[in-house]
């Protein structure tokens, strides 16, 4: 039997710059967030369907039951959450559902701090659906669907490993300082559509890099720059200011908008005739979209147009990163972007890597 557990507040932070929904859903609500776990449950759920024979376990409400229902799941209800929900109920849940002799695979629906509740609350096998602001850890699918490919995988050959859970520090977070930590270990399946965690790697090819974007900027065009220390090396070579774990729209050599939120990209967006996006992919994971840019939403990656993206990378990070990946919340622009792209290595230096 498969349990399902979604944090129905998880990711609410990241598309208003809050890097990071712990503490804050009120807060990111007001902002004008909108809740999108439960439709990424969803998601997973529609294509584990035809190999679901059983009830899957969940909780009722916003926490899985909504999930099922509209997916078309059959589901029995271990766990009535309070309004609204808290990591508690999330802890609560996970420690009713491992009581069941039936459960092999717990899913759930969040990000880290979501990962970090559950695996200090259970022993059984865990699958992260992505849907949080930030997912460092190493028991997240790298979309929806590859969960359900992962749970598929598992309930075939019961066949797991031991990987990290990770989380930062959300306080100093958006205070500009990158802390990640390591909690503990959990069995998740062992599938290659799982993530790896975070590789954290520096690299003096950083500035040779932004010299070169340097060379490239235009200044007719806006610049709509992902976070990251590569890409924070460029931010500072064109104006000497940078939101290191944020967004930023810089025109030319001047910054725009410092920690844009989406609300704030769509409208610089709708004045200018010309824009570029610039990220950079998570060490050892790949991600380009959909993992801390959350505010580089479908609509502002449409806005600018696939062809206006640019890749940069440290070496170091593309020798430890075989495949890129995507996970914009849209299936049809995530296979738009897919296929083979040029990555922006060094000065005047580019390597060629698949999006997958």
């Amino acid at each position: 039997m498969i349990g399902l557990i979604v944090n129905p507040v998880a990711g609410l932070g990241g598309p208003v710059g809050l890097k990071g929904t712990d503490q804050l859903a009120e807060e990111a609500l007001s902002r004008g967030a909108i809740p999108q776990a439960e439709n990424r449950a969803v998601r997973m759920l529609q294509h584990l369907k035809p190999d679901l024979d059983t009830d899957i376990l969940t909780c009722s409400g916003s926490m899985g039951a909504h999930a099922a229902e509209e997916a078309g799941i059959s589901y029995t209800i271990a766990y009535d959450p309070a309004h609204p929900t808290t990591s508690s109920d999330t802890i609560e849940a996970a420690r009713i559902m491992e009581k069941t002799p039936d459960l092999d695979l717990l899913v759930f629906c969040g990000g880290d701090g979501t990962a970090r509740d559950i695996s200090s609350a259970v022993s059984v096998p865990i699958l992260g659906v992505p849907a949080g602001c930030k997912m460092y850890s190493a028991c997240f699918a790298v979309t929806p669907e590859a969960a359900a490919e992962a749970a598929r995988s598992f309930m075939k050959v019961r066949e797991v490993e031991l990987s990290e859970i990770l989380d930062i520090d959300e306080v100093l977070y958006r205070r500009g300082r990158f802390s990640v930590k390591l909690f503990g270990y959990a069995a998740v399946p062992k599938s290659q559509v799982v993530q790896k965690s975070k590789m954290i790697c520096q690299s003096t090819q950083k500035n040779a890099i932004a010299r070169f974007m340097q060379e490239l900027v235009r200044k007719d065009t806006l610049y709509i720059i992902g976070a990251g220390t590569t890409t924070g090396t460029i931010k500072e070579a064109l104006t000497a200011e940078k939101t290191l774990l944020g967004v930023d729209a810089i025109k030319g050599e001047t910054m725009v908008k410092k920690d844009c939120s989406e609300q704030d990209l769509l409208t610089l967006l709708r004045h200018e005739k010309r824009a570029k996006i610039i990220v950079s992919p998570i060490g050892g994971q790949g991600f380009i979209f959909g993992r801390g840019t959350q505010q580089i939403s479908p609509e502002v990656i449409q806005m600018v147009g696939p062809d206006n993206i640019i890749v940069v990378a440290a070496p170091e990070k593309l020798q430890t990163t075989p495949f890129l990946h995507v996970d914009t919340g849209n299936p049809d622009l995530d296979l738009k972007l897919k296929g083979e792209i040029l990555v922006v290595c060094g000065y005047r230096l580019a390597a060629r890597k698949k999006v997958v």
